[in-house]
């Protein structure tokens, strides 16, 4: 929560000129309510029951930029589908975040399911709990701490051109391609 997700999948998708996909959007279109809703009356298993299904229809289907929930690869199962689609040449980013910079995107106030409480707190137990699961799902790390969109963005195709270009044979030129 506040790593900037959907404003770099923004940045990203106008660079290449590509769809952006939110799941969490997905998820609210597909149950007709919102996510804190789905918390609310059916609970967080329901809730990331359909998130799985809807991830893993999204990374079949999407040919652009796909923003997944924070929680999306808690699930063993969803897991093995981002590293077969790691496998297959994707690129997984696991945007980082120190709660100095999250608190002001997110505002840590109740309104989200998982920080009701003392959402300060519950913050950075999430992370601490999710940070392992996240790094092994992850092909690429970025710290989103002071960078904007566009900035991220930019690190982002950076980093895939290098990894791209390490993997091309004799480190000839090998185009980057967008998932």
């Amino acid at each position: 929560m506040g790593s900037g997700k959907t404003a770099i999948g923004r940045a990203l998708s106008r660079r290449w000129d590509v769809p952006l996909r939110d799941t969490d959007v997905d998820i609210e279109e597909h149950a007709g309510t919102t996510i804190a809703d789905i918390f609310l009356h059916q609970g967080e298993q329901a809730f990331r029951d359909l998130e799985h299904q809807i991830v893993a229809a999204a990374l079949d289907e999407h040919r652009g930029v796909l923003a997944l929930g924070g929680g999306a690869p808690l699930r063993s199962d969803t897991r093995e589908h981002l590293a077969q689609y790691a496998a297959g040449g994707g690129t997984v980013v696991f945007l980082d975040v120190s709660i100095e910079f999250a608190a002001p995107r997110v505002g840590l106030d109740d309104s989200r399911p998982l920080l009701m409480g003392d959402p300060r707190q519950r913050w950075l137990d999430i992370i601490r709990e999710r940070r392992e699961v996240y790094e092994e799902a992850s092909t690429m790390r970025i710290l989103t701490d002071g960078v904007t969109p566009a900035e991220g963005g930019r690190e982002i195709e950076r980093r895939m051109r290098l990894a791209r270009k390490s993997r091309a044979p004799h480190g000839g030129p090998h185009s980057l391609g967008h998932h």
